[in-house]
Order: C-alpha cells, then sequence, then structure tokens
C-alpha cells in the first residue's frame, strides 16, 4: 500500500474557514499553496483589492455609527478607501482592460455616495457586531469553522446576519440563494449565542456599474440545506486530510491566480 505523506502544516491546521474550503472545492493545489505552504501570491487581481478598499471604507461609517462618533461624509470614506487601496501596493495588482487606479478610484465615490443615500446607511435595529469573529464546532471530528461577519444587528424578534458584496451587475434573488451557503454556516454559530431569536440571512449588494444599485436581498435559514453545507465541509475536510493537492486548470480562475508561476513549476 502507498503511504501518502500528509504536511505538518496540514494536520497542525485546527480550524477550516469558509473561503478556505471554497478555495480547495476550486482548487486543490491553490489551497495548499495558501494555506499549508503559506506562499506569497505574485499578484492579487483589482477586483479583489478594490472590494477590500470598499469594504473598509463601510466598515468605517457602522463603526462611527455603533460607537456614536460623527457619521463619516463621502470624502471621509474615499480618504479610508485611498488608505487601503495604497496599503496593498507592495504587491502586482493585475487591472482589467479598461481599468486604471484612477477609473477606480471615481468608481468608488460614485458607489460610496449612492450607499451614503440608500437604506443600507439607515440600518434596522441595533449594531451588536462589526467584522465579528466566531468560531465553532459544525461537525464533530471537523476542525472549528472560523468566521467573521461583516454586520450583526438585533431587533426585538431578530438577529440579522449581513453580509457586504460588490458585484459586477445587479443580483436576482436565486444569486443571493446560490450564494447563502456561507451566511447559513454563520447563522448556525449566532444562533447558539442568540437562542430564541429568529435569524435573517442578508446579502447588502453595491454594483461596480456606472451608476450604482443598491440591493438588499434576504434569503431564509434552510435547517435542511444547512446540514447539506455541513456534509461538505465534512467531505473536503477528508479530501484536504488525504494530502492529495493536485491543480484544476479553469479559465474563469487560473486567469487572476496569484500562484500561476508555482503552478506552472509544480511537478508533483
Amino acid at each position: 500500500m502507498i503511504e501518502v505523506k500528509i504536511p505538518d502544516a496540514t494536520r497542525r491546521r485546527n480550524y477550516l474557514s469558509y473561503s478556505a474550503v471554497k478555495t480547495f472545492q476550486s482548487c486543490p493545489l491553490k489551497y495548499r499553496f495558501r494555506y499549508v505552504d503559506g506562499l506569497p501570491e505574485g499578484s492579487t487581481s483589482s477586483s479583489l483589492v478594490f472590494g477590500t478598499a470598499i469594504h473598509s471604507a463601510v466598515e468605517s461609517y457602522f463603526q462611527a455609527r455603533l460607537h456614536g462618533d460623527p457619521l463619516p461624509d463621502l470624502n471621509a470614506l474615499m480618504e479610508v478607501f485611498q488608505q487601503t487601496w495604497e496599503a496593498n501596493q507592495n504587491q502586482q495588482i493585475q487591472f482589467g482592460a479598461t481599468e486604471t487606479a484612477e477609473s477606480l478610484g471615481f468608481l468608488a465615490r460614485r458607489m460610496l455616495e449612492r450607499f451614503l443615500g440608500s437604506e443600507l446607511a439607515q440600518p434596522e435595529g441595533e449594531i451588536i457586531g462589526i467584522e465579528e469573529e466566531l468560531r465553532g464546532e459544525l461537525v464533530p471530528g471537523v476542525p472549528d469553522l472560523l468566521g467573521r461577519i461583516d454586520l450583526l444587528l438585533e431587533t426585538e424578534e431578530h438577529v440579522i446576519i449581513q453580509d457586504f458584496k460588490t458585484a459586477r451587475s445587479v443580483w436576482s434573488p436565486e444569486q443571493a440563494h446560490d450564494q447563502a451557503e456561507q451566511l447559513l454556516l454563520y447563522g448556525d454559530l449566532v444562533r447558539r449565542l442568540k437562542p430564541g431569536k429568529e435569524l435573517k440571512l442578508r446579502f447588502a449588494v453595491i454594483t461596480k456599474t456606472k451608476d450604482p444599485k443598491v440591493q438588499v436581498l434576504d434569503t431564509p435559514f434552510d435547517t435542511a440545506r444547512l446540514d447539506r453545507t455541513k456534509h461538505v465541509f465534512q467531505n473536503v475536510w477528508s479530501a484536504i486530510q488525504s494530502g492529495h493537492f493536485y491543480p484544476a486548470p479553469s479559465p474563469m480562475s487560473c486567469t487572476g491566480c496569484g500562484f500561476r508561476s508555482q503552478c506552472t513549476a509544480w511537478r508533483g
């Protein structure tokens, strides 16, 4: 029988994140490069840096709201956006064919202006968490899930788990449903902290279009789908423990991957 050597870093890993599981599902070799070997990525996509910078600006708004500070105006949000963008300049950023740093700055301004004028800037209920980190067991024998929730709100009857997204186009209700697995897992952790409260899972989407749109899309807390997602985690963890890491070429995934050079050099 051939013995498969499992990297020590894989054995030591005592938690899983949703993004790590999705990375393994899309490309096991990318999972190894990032989470086992800890290799630095040679480049990162502009959409990733842009989304992070928008997220930081929106987070700063809710932090001010939580602490009772004066609410930041558009210029203050743009300052946070720019600081976050510049903090990523140590990486090579891959821009789209028609993108520049300047054009993305103009787009960010339009998006943040639309955010400030939307219902998202007037959250329902009391803010009880921003970038709230939660950790807990999903399935016995599988490392804990470690999650970070963008915004947690509480009303008399509900706890609202809200996730912010930037998107190239308007989302449909079906798209929100398809993307809900992460919120279902986070909901499973939250309901242990707030027993008796009904959960609302919510996506807040701001489109990266010439005329940005703001959407609020709720999706149900489906326990049957939650159980299925837990079983997926269990199976992915079993696959990770087996130590079988291999490339999964895809036009969608490979184009913006920061491990292209490492992947090309990999010989198994």
